[in-house]
């Protein structure tokens, strides 16, 4: 089992660097990303490696250390940073990935992650291809309205349950991931992370809705379509073996928490339209009142959720802290160890990943719609997909109106990559993981990294390439 104090010692770290460094209404010094050449890349590629590798290769090492695994390759990127670029340049770096970007991250992960918990779906759910295809569509069109996280989080447990007299059925979680953690979130800023980034830097919230339903739709269907028939195939292969339920009436009990995924929606909402114009700096990193105040309600929602929501509901959904732990901890080495690569990103044409970037305008210097979708997405497949749809959004000119307007096509371009590809890996969007993480807690044999991420290739890879080839009307053609 994951030893929960495992990095226990880096948070005090944290916020004596964060609080006893100078403080200062100036600009903090930044990373030069002109100047990091590829070798900075990789701490990132072993994390990514050992995500991949020990657990298939020392499982038991893996469970018992993971955290200073993760702990060492954030060690790896920041001990370099602050001998080629300075202590205080190093520091102002950790400082914006820790407060500016992780916390938001993994509060909004830990609230839903908790008020999905006490969610508890009963009655005759029964693992058969066409009750799993339908329990996944559902999923996909509830991940645009409470998140993917927050459907994944609720639909997760009841599908393994309904599937748990399978001997196969790794490949239903699977197509879970791709679908509800993933693609289904196309449609709505509340979906997924990298189209919250679009509208709080101006993309209208029905915008996504009305450009991307079709693309979404034929995507979403095609996936249904093959899981429907990969999952008969297993079916046939097992149904002697399948034990038969009793039928009962479905029923949701946990109602309070439903309302508690409304009020972190509301609170995620407000949070983007009220601007007090208030902020706290820290070493650099500006943290808006709004913002601070929405972790603050989000938490307390989850302390509310714990406090109200009977026992006996976590426990026959089988919640335990375990998962959301193992994704925190490695996201936060993920998180540190992807800075050198960020700044990289963000010196543009500029920096090394300038081949990269310049594949994205034409000869005529018009935006290469087919490279944004593709580079957003392999990109977005292994790094944090919010600032990586955030660098392109930027590249493409940052800003909203043209974008929307003359633009369209990139823009879509750059949110369907951000959103569809990260169901590549597992670390493409944070509820992979988790899912992941859950189902092995059940008993589920899933694929290691290598594994899922050759099998989302085979199964996605040819309907992004049709989708690259449709003729479709009049907003993308990524031709």
């Amino acid at each position: 089992m994951p030893r929960p104090n495992d990095l226990a010692w880096i948070k005090p770290v944290i916020l004596a660097g964060c609080f006893l460094a100078p403080q200062s209404a100036t600009a903090a010094p930044v990373l030069e990303g002109t100047r990091m050449g590829w070798a900075w890349t990789l701490p990132f590629l072993g994390i990514l490696l050992s995500i991949a590798l020990v657990p298939q290769l020392r499982p038991a090492l893996w469970h018992r250390h993971y955290g200073t695994i993760a702990c060492g390759w954030a060690l790896a990127t920041m001990l370099p940073l602050a001998a080629v670029f300075g202590f205080s340049s190093a520091l102002a770096a950790l400082v914006h990935a820790v407060l500016g970007e992780y916390l938001s991250f993994i509060v909004l992960l830990f609230s839903l992650y908790v008020v999905s918990g006490g969610i508890l779906v009963t009655g005759s759910l029964r693992g058969t291809p066409l009750g799993n295809t339908a329990l996944l569509a559902v999923g996909t069109a509830l991940a645009s309205l409470v998140g993917t996280t927050g459907a994944a989080m609720i639909l997760v447990r009841p599908l393994i349950r309904a599937n748990a007299g399978r001997a196969r059925n790794a490949h239903v979680i699977v197509f879970f991931i791709m679908l509800v953690a993933n693609i289904g979130g196309a449609l709505s800023p509340l979906g997924d992370p990298p189209l919250f980034v679009g509208y709080l830097h101006g993309v209208s919230f029905f915008w996504p809705l009305r450009h991307l339903w079709l693309q979404t739709m034929i995507v979403a269907c095609l996936v249904l379509a093959v899981f429907f028939a990969v999952d008969q195939w297993h079916f046939r292969r097992i149904a002697g073996s399948t034990p038969k339920r009793t039928r009962t009436s479905i029923r949701i009990r946990g109602w309070p928490n439903v309302a508690f995924i409304g009020l972190i929606i509301a609170a995620i909402l407000l949070s983007a339209r009220w601007d007090p114009k208030l902020a706290l700096d820290v070493y650099g990193t500006s943290l808006a009142l709004q913002n601070v105040l929405r972790d603050g309600a989000l938490v307390l929602i989850a302390i509310a959720s714990l406090r109200l929501t009977p026992d006996e509901h976590r426990a026959a959904n089988g919640f335990t802290f375990a998962p959301i732990r193992e994704v925190a901890v490695l996201f936060a080495g993920i998180f540190v160890a992807v800075i050198p690569v960020t700044a990289m990103l963000q010196a543009g044409r500029d920096g090394s990943f300038a081949p990269l970037l310049q594949a994205v305008t034409a000869g005529d210097g018009t935006p290469h719609e087919a490279a944004y979708f593709w580079l957003t997405g392999a990109l977005s497949a292994f790094l944090d997909n919010a600032p990586t749809y955030l660098v392109f959004f930027e590249l493409a000119g940052g800003e909203a109106d043209a974008l929307m307007g003359p633009l369209a096509g990139t823009l879509a371009a750059i949110s369907m990559g951000a959103v569809y590809m990260g169901a590549l890996s597992y670390v493409g969007n944070a509820p992979n993981l988790m899912v992941r993480a859950i189902a092995e807690e059940r008993g589920v044999r899933m694929p290691g990294f290598l594994g899922y991420s050759l099998y989302a290739c085979c199964v996605l890879i040819p309907l992004f390439l049709l989708l690259t080839l449709l003729p479709i009307p009049p907003l993308l053609k990524l031709t």
